[in-house]
């Protein structure tokens, strides 16, 4: 029995060891996992962020083509009212569920610059409809539409923990321009 007393201290050391072994990699299995699924979350309201805003920027340009129609932007390639109604439609039902996975997965700030960017767009589309014929007050709009999209970016940059990027401020010459 003497032998089995001097060699206890080195079993339980052993057994400690082995337990201590099993706790750190418990532990670290729990810490990946969580690492894992936050990333994927990360990536999923990116893909739904990303959607809604190619939906919206869908509508934007068919808002573009149709004022060019009507008299009130450069865009060159003009489109009825009557030729862009479906595609409206088409853009706005797609829109919809886009918008419904963006309220699930978007922070609040993202929810709320989205609110604001679908509002103008939606304000580019009445003045459309009533066939208002105002370059200028299309212009406004315009404006305030590139400002709610880069809002809606900037937002989207700090709930993901992105860096700062670009506004979206391309300088477009038009043609025969000198640099």
């Amino acid at each position: 029995m003497s032998a089995f007393i001097q060699q206890l201290p080195a079993l339980i050391g052993v057994i400690v060891g082995a337990l201590g072994s099993y706790l750190v990699v418990v532990r670290g299995d729990q810490v990946r996992f969580r690492r894992e699924q936050a990333a994927r979350w990360e990536e999923r309201r990116l893909a739904v962020y990303s959607e809604y805003a190619r939906y919206l920027k869908k509508s934007i340009t068919l808002t573009y083509r149709v004022a060019s129609h009507l008299g009130n932007d450069p865009h060159p390639h003009p489109l009825s009212p009557e030729d862009a109604a479906p595609l409206l439609a088409e853009a706005a039902v797609g829109r919809d569920p886009a918008g419904e996975a963006l309220l699930l997965l978007g922070s609040d700030e993202v929810v709320q610059k989205a609110r604001e960017w679908v509002l103008v767009v939606i304000e580019m589309e009445r003045f459309l409809d009533d066939r208002i014929q105002d370059p200028e007050g299309w212009q406004a709009l315009l404006e305030r539409q590139r400002a709610s999209r880069g809002l809606y970016y900037a937002a989207i940059r700090r709930d993901l923990s992105l860096p700062p990027g670009n506004g979206g401020q391309w300088s477009v010459r038009p043609p025969g321009a000198n640099a």
